[in-house]
């Protein structure tokens, strides 16, 4: 299993990310399967760590159907490039910016080729690695709005952390062995 290799690869002193890998991806009760594979894939690649996404891709794969496996991906394709745009139209001081046409395409999201729910959820954790408080927001009210409770958005944004938290160590210990 892909999560038990990540684990035993982290070294001692993250034996924190050990356990919380365990928890958020392995014991996670929150998420539906597609929810948590979907998360999982969308959040290993933005972590933009080849180790973790080489580890938890072919889990994700087998654990979502082929639409869901492409929309995971859409979402974390569009994501790193609404989340650079809407946190710097953020960022500036200038709040002129945002009154002025985006002219990106974005139609995954209104199509995503499975449940919209599911599909803003892995957008959101997305936005949480990217660090986009705009596209955190957004993301956020519509999975509000559909009814997603808290605890199950909180799951997506600690999948976030974790993933990326996994990531950064593993990379580390890469460049430094």
């Amino acid at each position: 299993m892909a999560l038990d290799e990540l684990k035993s690869a982290l070294p001692d002193y993250a034996k924190d990310l050990k356990l919380n890998l365990g928890s958020v991806i392995g014991n996670n009760e929150a998420l539906t399967q597609q929810q948590l594979w979907g998360t999982v894939l969308a959040c290993a690649i933005a972590s933009r760590s080849p180790r973790v996404l080489r580890e938890l891709e072919p889990e994700a794969k087998a654990n979502l159907s082929p639409e869901a496996y492409t929309a995971a991906k859409a979402a974390a394709a569009v994501m790193a490039m609404n989340n650079v745009f809407y946190r710097t139209r953020h960022l500036l001081s200038d709040p002129e910016y945002g009154t002025l046409r985006a002219g990106l395409r974005m139609n995954v999201i209104g199509n995503p080729g499975v449940d919209k729910t599911d599909f803003e959820l892995w957008s959101f954790a997305v936005s949480a690695i990217n660090g986009c408080g705009m596209c955190l927001d957004s993301h956020e009210q519509v999975l509000r709005k559909a009814g997603v409770e808290r605890e199950v958005v909180q799951e997506a944004f600690k999948i976030a952390a974790v993933v990326q938290a996994v990531g950064t160590t593993l990379d580390a210990e890469e460049v430094l062995a």
